[in-house]
């Protein structure tokens, strides 16, 4: 497209719709009274005549999957409500993450709903991510049963916690396993493991983030409850009204947009802006949000605050946070979790920089090194993986980096480029000895390893990735939606794209591109951002944004290119500024404006 074969990122620009699609953008447009620009949007993400309607409107009753599809479901939620029916206390062991901390509310609210709250009938435990790290631990699931418990759930995590879950055992409580992320042959001794990437599942739900799994495992709940009459004298929970944090949850897991994902973002926006959750209110107020609840909104304001308690204070902050309804506990939160989120972004800076200092000696020993492979002792443990993010987006490979202990063991985080599964080598590696423990998803990984190993680990990598990052990168391309003008861009045409939201993974934002756009008022802000204003050559501006560009190629060539012109391509989005909305234009990419063969 516009003959970019070689963009400041290193891509080819294309159209995102096949042509062999056209007839199918055609149909869609005329079959639903659409514009065409919406009808070519849709067929370019999958959408055909029979699912269109799925995809304008991603409702519950058409998307959501029936709980007892998954494997093991029925089973969990008869015995949850066997243990709320009969008095049992109840263990929640949570990640520490935004997915972790929503699946910790949602399973609090839902027993606040049937009375039990407070420690003698629910006891939540979660992890310090510093000295505990991911996932269950012996000591700390028979510390729940201990204290009482005689049901335990494992909340996005569990699926490897084969130990934990065998001492739980036998400490006398039966363990649920709420969970999501890929799990090899062999599954914990637990009373149930629900997980719709078990290998024998076979639902078809393995998009859902941990909190889509525990909302279908309450749904599940609430119908055994109700088979059970345990709604005879008492209204059964609003679990709608619960939606908001699975939205939240899937929305900062990253995972892919589709089917019920899609529902249960679209559904829980509407619910968001209520504004019912006193902790996302507080946290919302913190953050001086004045638009109205967006995907960006969750999974870059709100997401990142969250985090921050797991990353750099408190594991259980945002558990505690989205769990509340007391105003002033969740104002105390929300204050503290913004405090961290200013300290995490210091701290972040400092690595980051360090890291791509040393990104920066290996490539350029070895320029066609198929990944980075970093460490040091002074890294902060709760950040590698934001810093992993980060050298991963800029020099387009796969990325791990680590955090040195005293004792020589390295603790680290990874993270991908598209159709290179690191979930899978992650778990090769621990197989054959190379990492202590690890896993994850195919775009992110968590492993620990012992630093003496690490060559021969940093090999194995090597060897096993090579062929597929050289394969993705070279089929790296840019998808784009069209070309637009700045007098194009109009708050019409925004309203227009939102019908076929939500917009993220697997479901992606329309990206436009804007030729021959005329680059002014260039000024950098922040930790690495720049803004600027383009102007068309009819005169017409608009204003843009690029994060965390500062040193790579596309910001040399806005900051090269001020007062020429470039094509640029990005998504757009509506911001508020002092109470005045506007749109700007995300950049995304830019390139040289190359001469097109007559």
């Amino acid at each position: 497209m516009l003959g970019v074969e070689q963009s400041a990122r290193g891509q080819r620009w294309t159209e995102r719709l096949e042509p062999n699609r056209l007839h199918v953008a055609t149909a869609i447009a005329q079959a639903h009274g659409l514009p065409d620009l919406l009808g070519r949007i849709l067929a370019a993400r999958g959408a055909d005549l029979q699912t269109a309607e799925r995809y304008l409107d991603p409702s519950l009753k058409t998307l959501m999957p029936d709980p007892a599809s998954l494997q093991d479901m029925t089973r969990a939620a008869d015995r949850m409500a066997t243990a709320i029916t009969s008095g049992e206390t109840i263990g929640i062991f949570g990640d520490y993450d935004v997915d972790g901390a929503s699946c910790v509310a949602l399973i609090e609210r839902f027993l606040r709903n049937h009375g039990r709250s407070g420690a003698q009938n629910c006891l939540t435990y979660i992890p310090d991510r510093l000295t505990e790290g991911y996932g269950p631990s012996p000591q700390a699931l028979t510390g729940l049963v201990e204290e009482g418990a005689r049901l335990v759930l494992t909340v996005d995590c569990g699926t490897a916690g084969e130990e934990a879950i065998t001492a739980t055992n036998e400490a006398g409580a039966d363990v649920i396993v709420l969970d999501h992320h890929q799990a090899g042959e062999a599954l914990p001794p637990a009373f149930a493991v629900v997980n719709p990437n078990r290998q024998d599942d076979l639902s078809g739900q393995g998009h859902l983030a941990a909190a889509g799994v525990v909302f279908l495992f309450l749904v599940a709940t609430a119908a055994a409850l109700r088979r059970l009459g345990a709604y005879e004298d008492q209204a059964a929970p609003d679990l709608l009204g619960l939606l908001d944090l699975v939205a939240l949850a899937t929305v900062c897991d990253v995972v892919p947009f589709k089917d019920a994902n899609r529902a249960f973002i679209a559904k829980g926006l509407k619910v968001l802006r209520l504004r019912h959750n006193a902790g996302l209110r507080a946290l919302a107020d913190e953050a001086r949000l004045t638009e109205a609840p967006s995907t960006y909104s969750l999974g870059f304001v709100l997401g990142p605050r969250i985090n921050a308690g797991g990353r750099v204070g408190a594991s259980a902050l945002g558990a505690r946070l989205l769990a509340t309804e007391d105003e002033s506990e969740a104002a105390t939160i929300a204050a503290r979790l913004e405090a961290l989120n200013a300290q995490r972004k210091a701290i972040e800076a400092g690595m980051l920089d360090g890291a791509t200092a040393m990104a920066d000696a290996t490539l350029a020993e070895n320029p066609d090194a198929p990944l980075l492979f970093l460490g040091d002792t002074d890294w902060h443990k709760g950040l590698v993986g934001l810093v992993a993010g980060r050298l991963t987006d800029r020099f387009q490979r796969p990325s791990f980096v680590m955090t040195l202990d005293a004792d020589g063991m390295a603790t680290g985080s990874a993270r991908s480029i598209p159709s290179v599964d690191l979930g899978l080598v992650v778990r090769d590696a621990v197989e054959d000895g190379l990492f202590v423990n690890g896993g994850g998803h195919a775009m992110a990984a968590g492993f620990s390893l012992d630093w003496n190993k690490r060559e021969a680990a940093e090999a194995f990598l090597t060897w096993r990735l090579s062929d597929s990052v050289a394969n993705s990168s070279a089929s790296r391309t840019l998808g784009l939606d069209g070309a637009l003008s700045a007098r194009g861009a109009t708050h019409e045409l925004i309203d227009l794209l939102e019908r076929a939201g939500p917009y993220g993974p697997g479901h992606p934002r329309p990206r436009f591109a804007f030729p021959a756009h005329r680059v002014t008022r260039l000024r950098s802000f922040g930790a690495g951002h720049v803004r600027c204003t383009l102007q068309a050559a009819d005169g017409g501006r608009i204003d843009a944004v690029a994060f965390r560009i500062e040193g790579s190629p596309l910001g040399d060539m806005l900051v090269g290119a001020e007062g020429q012109q470039l094509n640029l391509a990005g998504n757009l989005r509506r911001s508020v500024w002092q109470g005045r909305e506007r749109i700007e234009l995300m950049i995304d990419d830019a390139a040289a404006i190359q001469d097109l063969p007559t």
